[in-house]
């Protein structure tokens, strides 16, 4: 049965999201701004390098480019979830040609100084910080879910056909004509990116409620994810992956330039020698995910990319160099798309932009973190050094798995139906608050642990959906009465958090409902906490009409 449940995870092979139009589309027109990435980034690394001997310098350039991730990830996949995808999209392939423009101009005018470079690449940064949670959790928009581990695994080949290509274009580029002319090519290989989302015809999805407010849907998405422990686990397995990697892509320069004595063609035939692994990498992942657990598969690619670091950092020949990096960009490739799809697979659709923005930031965060510190490791100790050390790291990096093993990939994660409508007689508005909830339950004296362990899975998922102050309590003068109790800010939080559970919630809820006994069935109370002064008290028809229609929900007896 668990074979099976594999073999499913990429049905239809991992060119089945590529027969749907738009992300066919969208999906060429990324791969041809990913190679204008690719391009850039050997200029920009090369400009850097021509301009200081410094490591660390050299190592903020890829700082540079995913601190922005790290900083604003959330805000961004907070604005995914709550605004059209395709608008968002836009906005942030605008942003980063924006910065390409800017980039090209004044380095043509000889106006760049390592400092407004490192500035430039950070809004280079931002706009795919932005773009990065947006279109990823818009796959579910234009795939079958099913079809979404191939979608992710086909995105990272787009990248990284662009890597194992666009280095050698860039390397070529920059001996021919210089940095200005590798930022120029970046900033027109936007373009076919910004016609493709032209023209997705995003179909909407109205929602019933009113959008939540930026800093609210943050605290939502932030919420959902420290109360799912499997994507606390996810998180976690990503930093430590991007801390210990980053010393491979931040320091690359500098292997070229210091153990080869090579030049930007050496450069780029790093880059496509890590570039292709990843292609490779992205190509296995569906027969190796058949025959090994995530554990495993996670494992091993630790195990890969220690060797092949081991490898790079001993190595003064470039061809067995660029073998090690070959190992190393598989390796690599593998772990970020199963850690994704472990992401993506276990969330429900309205906070799928805020979870994967939680990864990208955890992922990026690391990379940014790492880079730095091992560019300062490199200026203090060289490049070998620091090399040899961060594969003695990812080499250990698996005994993380003893405490915090991966979780299983689900197929799929199944959205509830609606509930029914709730009994309301107080002239409530949107904005009326606190609201209390109480579920009182009648349980046996012989099934109280039982109950109560069924519970703590309910607080999980009550919790990660919007609720706050949780608590479970037995009535002291009977104990079979024990009380269910929990907040939501407002009323249209309320209406949220009770139709934001799956159907694996809904179960865990009916679980501990069924320990109930007694004639009646479980009471559930609903009261505004502050009602004198969160309502309205005054008739007004049309507000009273609006609210009838936000109360259509669903579940009979649910809360």
């Amino acid at each position: 049965m668990a074979k099976a449940h594999k073999l499913d995870e990429f049905g239809g092979g991992i060119t089945a999201p590529l027969r749907h139009v738009t992300f066919r589309r969208v999906w060429l027109a990324g791969l041809l701004s990913n190679l204008g990435v690719l391009v850039r980034s050997v200029g920009a690394a090369w400009a850097m390098t021509q301009m200081t001997s410094s490591a660390n310098m050299i190592a903020l350039v890829q700082t540079a480019l995913t601190l922005p991730v790290m900083l604003i990830a959330m805000p961004a996949g907070a604005i995914a979830d709550m605004h059209d995808r395709r608008i968002v999209s836009l906005i942030s392939a605008g942003i980063a040609l924006a910065g390409a423009t800017a980039l090209t101009v004044l380095t043509y005018l000889d106006m760049v100084t390592p400092i407004l470079l490192l500035t430039l690449c950070f809004v280079l940064g931002t706009g795919g910080a932005l773009m990065d949670p947006t279109w990823q959790s818009s796959l579910g928009e234009q795939l079958p879910r099913d079809a979404m581990p191939a979608a992710v695994a086909l995105n990272g080949i787009s990248y990284n056909i662009a890597r194992s290509v666009g280095p050698a274009v860039g390397g070529i580029v920059v001996a021919t004509a210089g940095a200005v002319a590798a930022f120029a090519v970046n900033a027109l290989l936007y373009l076919p990116l910004i016609i493709a989302l032209l023209l997705w015809k995003r179909v909407a999805q109205p929602s019933r409620l009113p959008r939540e407010q930026l800093s609210r849907a943050v605290v939502s998405g932030l919420r959902y994810v420290a109360n799912s422990p499997s994507i606390m686990i996810v998180l976690v397995r990503s930093m430590v992956t991007g801390i210990i990697g980053a010393a491979i892509t931040a320091l690359m320069p500098i292997v070229a330039r210091d153990l080869l004595h090579g030049g930007v063609q050496t450069y780029g035939l790093l880059l496509s020698a890590f570039g292709f692994g990843a292609v490779i990498g992205a190509l296995y992942i569906p027969e190796t995910r058949k025959r090994l657990s995530g554990e495993a598969t996670i494992r091993a690619c630790a195990l890969s990319m220690g060797v092949g670091l081991f490898a790079a950092a001993l190595s003064r020949d470039p061809i067995l160099t660029a073998a090690a990096l070959v190992l190393a960009g598989a390796a690599w490739m593998m772990s970020w798309v199963l850690l994704s799809v472990g992401v993506q697979l276990s969330v429900p659709l309205w906070v799928t932009g805020r979870s994967l923005a939680a990864y990208h930031t955890a992922g990026s965060g690391g990379a940014a973190i790492g880079s730095w510190g091992w560019g300062s490791l490199a200026d203090a100790a060289g490049v070998e050094a620091a090399l040899l050390i961060s594969a003695a790291l990812m080499l250990l990096s698996p005994l993380l798995g003893l405490w915090l093993p991966m979780p299983h990939v689900r197929s799929r994660i199944q959205e509830a139906e609606l509930l029914e409508d709730v009994e309301v007689q107080l002239p409530l508005t949107g904005r009326s608050g606190p609201l209390v909830v109480e579920i009182e339950y009648r349980i046996a004296e012989e099934n109280t642990r039982a109950f109560h362990a069924a519970m703590q899975a309910v607080q999980l998922f009550r919790q990660r959906n919007g609720a706050y102050g949780w608590s479970i309590a037995c009535d002291i003068a009977d104990p079979e009465t024990w009380t269910e109790r929990y907040h939501c800010p407002t009323w249209f939080d309320y209406l949220r958090q009770r139709n934001r559970a799956t159907r694996s919630e809904r179960e865990l809820e009916r679980k501990a409902a069924a320990f109930h006994i007694g004639p009646h069935p479980v009471r559930v109370r609903r009261m505004l906490e502050r009602p004198f002064g969160s309502m309205s008290w005054k008739e007004d028809i049309s507000e009273r009409s609006e609210n009838e229609i936000l109360l259509h929900e669903s579940g009979p007896g649910s809360t």
